[in-house]
């Protein structure tokens, strides 16, 4: 399992999905993590909501495998009700 995340350092959700997925990585629970500090990469929230399929309103915007979670409050549920990331 692959996390993707797109979102500001200045965003303290940001920094907060980042530190999950991090532990996640570290705990051996995922097999990577990347994230993309969209003002220096140039990616706005139109290019998100390219690949999301749907508009963006808030970052972060989270893709695990590909496949669009949402935000923090999302990929937090995501993680728990997922027995493998939460056990």
């Amino acid at each position: 399992m692959f996390v993707v995340i797109y979102g500001r350092l200045s965003c303290p959700f940001c920094v907060m999905a980042k530190r999950l997925a991090e532990q996640l990585e570290g705990s051996g629970k995922i097999d990577g993590v990347r994230y993309i500090d969209m003002p220096s990469e140039g990616i706005t929230k139109e290019d998100i909501a390219k690949t999301a399929g749907k508009a963006i309103r808030t970052v972060p915007q989270i893709f695990v495998d590909q496949e669009h979670i949402g935000g923090f409050t999302e990929f937090e549920q995501f993680v728990r009700q997922n027995p493998a990331l939460s056990a």
